[in-house]
């Protein structure tokens, strides 16, 4: 069913739509960077600091009962999460400048009590100090660094340098537009959103390794083609392809966002932004900046069989 969403032999003009898109883009990239050096992200207490408290319980408790009792408390961020069995509880509360550990334990105990039936283990309190929150910024800033890098190298050595640049373009722009989303929301910036930008440079490479694999098979099939023409053809030889993959992994997504609960919120937010926008990029950016980069023909001298091929003239 989704296959017949996107007729059979469409001929969209992609490549015209070319500058119109970098404009568009490129005002959205810039959009981005006002807004992270006006309004920042809202840090999590991974990257902010904060005060970790580990309980154990009788018996299953409600997180959310949890999570609103120790709001009114009103020390900020509050995370709680299950780990291990459903008895184990991870509570984690944003840094409080000048307030002291045993202070925090007294006012979390005090409410945990109102909505926790049984006795309650305290087995872990911790404190984790802003320079360290600083130093897993740092790392995930790396890590993605390393991804793009990666990527780079990996596309480089399976196809040519114009595709490698052409796709670690594609994900810089899906990165640069996803940090702008999330100033503009203000949603949580936490380790779960470095998760889900690493996984939404994958999810766009896949959708550009696959129009580019496209090109470099048309490269080799029709040798007289003009290279506009064939980057359209192949944008719409994979369409289906990226309209089946796209709604299907968008449909989970958004069940995901409105029924997976408030721990989870945050990722699929940023996968579904992810997904659209890496969709985007792999159609309107990767493909068409492959013409600024000329794309040399006898790099792919293997033409198939009948196929655009002039025969010998006799005589």
């Amino acid at each position: 069913m989704l296959l017949k969403l996107v007729p059979a032999n469409t001929n969209i003009q992609f490549i015209s739509l070319r500058k119109l898109a970098y404009v568009f883009s490129s005002l959205l990239i810039i959009a981005s960077f006002a807004l992270f050096f006006t309004k920042d992200l809202n840090y999590g207490i991974d990257f902010e600091g904060g005060f970790l408290i580990e309980i154990g319980t009788e018996q299953p408790a409600d997180l959310g009962d949890i999570r609103r009792s120790l709001g009114l408390l009103n020390y900020g961020d509050v995370a709680v999460q299950e780990f291990g069995n459903p008895t184990d509880i991870l509570i984690r509360l944003q840094y409080q400048e000048g307030r002291e550990l045993n202070d925090v334990l007294d006012a979390v105990r005090g409410k945990l009590t109102e909505v926790i039936p049984g006795e309650i283990s305290y087995r872990r309190t911790e404190t984790v100090g802003p320079k360290v929150s600083g130093e897993l910024i740092q790392d995930g800033i790396l890590s993605i660094v390393l991804a793009v890098g990666a990527v780079l190298i990996y596309i480089w050595f399976r196809f040519e340098w114009q595709f490698g640049l052409g796709a670690v373009i594609a994900l810089v722009h899906d990165v640069a537009l996803t940090v702008g989303m999330f100033s503009l929301t203000q949603l949580e910036f936490n380790l779960s959103i470095i998760a889900a930008i690493l996984t939404i440079v994958g999810y766009s490479l896949n959708d550009t390794v696959v129009v580019y694999d496209r090109v470099r098979e048309n490269l080799r099939k029709y040798r007289k083609k003009d290279i506009m023409e064939l980057l359209n053809l192949s944008l719409n030889e994979t369409l289906s392809r990226t309209a089946m993959t796209s709604l299907t992994t968008l449909l989970a997504l958004v069940a995901l966002f409105y029924f997976g609960g408030e721990v989870i919120h945050g990722f699929t937010a940023a996968m579904i932004w992810g997904v659209v926008v890496g969709t985007y990029s792999s159609v309107f950016i990767a493909c068409p900046i492959l013409l600024w980069f000329e794309i040399r023909r006898e790099d792919y001298d293997e033409p198939q069989e009948g196929v655009d091929i002039i025969p010998p003239q006799k005589g």
